[in-house]
């Protein structure tokens, strides 16, 4: 059985944790939190972060080198378009996500509206909030509100573009944040569509309990 190490809330962990259920695999989650691993974690992630796996007898850290050995060693039901062109788009999408989309705007007011009142005790620093929110944030969701007039990123059928996206997007979304219609038509729209399918619904279902338990916000996501 497919071995995943991180938690369900994590944007990279659910990338890998929705990547084998839409490939059909047996798979356990073994919850791991970054700020306070397991003994011996650096054997299974030399950098310390998440998501690790553990597939028979092999190991392997980052989400999409994990991603794309799941594809390859799990071909059934793909993730990457056949034609060339899309699997560029689909990789770059991902790796916009993974780089611009979360270290950018996610991880940031991750960071300060989660884990420095929840885990460090300290107060939310509410001008970098408001520094991602309105320096940052209108260009990443801009770019994205462009490229998201269909329903899916990166063809006609989903793909670790539209996983990678999503992912990030509703960690946003527990963080009581929306994408505003008004400014954001197009992605908002795609998102609504995209967790209101039967896939991310299940996702979404599975999570909860993890969520709530985190203090997070559930009020904008409907599963």
């Amino acid at each position: 059985m497919l071995t995943i190490y991180g938690v369900p809330f994590s944007v990279h962990t659910r990338k890998i944790t929705l990547t084998a259920a839409f490939k059909g695999l047996d798979y356990k989650l073994e919850q791991v939190f970054p700020f306070d691993p397991p003994q011996q974690w650096s054997s299974l992630s030399p950098t310390g972060l998440i998501p690790a796996i553990k597939d028979g007898d092999f190991t392997l850290a980052d989400s999409t080198a994990i991603f794309l050995y799941l594809e390859r060693a799990y071909p059934a039901q793909p993730l990457l378009p056949q034609d060339n062109r899309l699997a560029g788009q689909a990789l770059f999408l991902d790796a916009y996500a993974g780089g611009t989309l979360f270290r950018n705007v996610v991880h940031g007011l991750f960071f300060q509206k989660v884990l420095r009142p929840k885990v460090r005790g300290e107060a939310t620093d509410q001008a970098v909030v408001e520094q991602i929110c309105s320096g940052i944030r209108p260009g990443v969701f801009g770019y994205l509100d462009s490229i998201a007039g269909g329903d899916y990123l990166a063809g006609n059928s989903l793909t670790i573009a539209d996983i990678a996206v999503v992912s990030n997007l509703l960690t946003y979304s527990y963080l009581g944040l929306e994408i505003e219609t008004a400014r954001f038509p197009k992605l908002a729209a795609y998102f609504k569509r995209q967790i209101a399918s039967p896939f991310f619904g299940a996702a979404i279902r599975a999570e909860q309990a993890a969520v709530e338990a985190m203090g997070l916000d559930r009020s904008r996501i409907a599963a």
